[in-house]
């Protein structure tokens, strides 16, 4: 069977590597498909962590409406998250080997389309306007740094777990940084220079793998500042039991929160299934009710690559961004 997941992270640190080379040099970048507009952000400076990109989604009517206000998505890995069209990461030799899967399996690209498909979305009535707040990653071992969950790895543990899986090490970890730099830097930049709804229950966060542990992670550090989540085939795997042990004593109750979980059954979602147990588990415990503020869902024959998550996206974003009456 033709499948390119064994090379996945492979070809994902090469596309990172280059990603200052297929940086874009302007501000703004207008979508050709009449999908909203992107204002990028070619070095965000941060006191935590180091200067990145990042592309801030506007929708259709954002500047014809002046008095409409938007709930905000957080997106991780945010040079994978646009159209191909539009998507900065459009660039290269590297990105067309892997992206030949994607077309074949899923008739699309490799990236997520949030733009599109949100954009149908709000044209169908069934999410309300958004801002999306696409934040990149940086590359090879840095990014799985800033998306690892901190505060519960010791040195014990990442001895025994850690190191089976990632070169990672302990004293490299700064998720708690990177979370700050999204709290107390990105975030009160887009509330002070756009037209959102700055308060808990409209400000989401989104991410795939370790952009999914980074994202529960947010949810428990600061369950004051995201009212929800989406994470998509998260790494449980990375650290052993160590992350959802620790949910157990610091997770929020239900009654603040909308979280969303999934998984495929494929490559490295095949392993995820014990740790999604454990959090779903969690999940009862604190009180959540499934399908109303808590989905964990399984997708049969999927896999870990974007095209996968891009073909369910529609459905954390209706779960989480669902059109309200007005």
């Amino acid at each position: 069977m033709f499948d390119l997941i064994a090379i996945r992270s492979y070809v994902f640190a090469l596309l990172t590597i280059f990603v200052g080379a297929c940086s874009p040099k302007g501000t703004i970048m207008a979508d050709n498909k009449n999908s909203g507009i992107f204002n990028h952000i070619e070095s965000f400076k941060s006191e935590f962590v180091e200067n990145r990109p990042v592309d801030i989604w506007l929708p259709n009517g954002y500047e014809k409406n002046t008095e409409q206000r938007y709930s905000v998505m957080y997106l991780h890995d945010g040079q994978f998250m646009f159209d191909n069209a539009t998507s900065p990461m459009n660039k290269g030799i590297f990105m067309k080997f892997y992206a030949l899967y994607a077309k074949l399996r899923y008739r699309t690209g490799l990236f997520w389309d949030v733009d599109k498909i949100a954009t149908q979305l709000i044209e169908a009535e069934k999410i309300d306007p958004v801002i999306f707040v696409s934040v990149w990653n940086l590359p090879g071992t840095k990014r799985r740094t800033e998306y690892m969950p901190q505060k519960m790895i010791t040195e014990q543990i990442a001895n025994e777990f850690l190191h089976k899986e990632s070169d990672i090490r302990i004293q490299e970890i700064n998720s708690d940084k990177y979370l700050s730099f999204l709290v107390k830097e990105l975030k009160p930049y887009v509330d002070k220079n756009y037209k959102t709804k700055s308060d808990q229950k409209n400000t989401f966060i989104m991410g795939s793998s370790m952009g999914g542990m980074i994202s529960a992670y947010a949810i428990s550090e600061y369950p004051e500042i995201f009212g929800g989540a989406a994470c998509l085939s998260t790494h449980w795997t990375l650290g052993g039991d160590a992350v959802t042990n620790w949910y157990e004593d610091h997770w929020p109750s239900a009654g603040d929160h909308l979280l969303y979980f999934d998984r495929g059954t494929e490559s490295y979602d095949a392993n995820y299934g014990d740790g999604q147990a454990h959090m779903d588990s969690i999940m009862e415990e604190k009180g959540f009710t499934r399908d109303l503020d808590w989905k964990s869902l399984v997708f049969q024959g999927e896999s870990h690559i974007m095209a996968a998550w891009r073909a369910r996206l529609h459905i954390p974003l209706k779960f989480l961004l669902g059109a309200k009456e007005n």
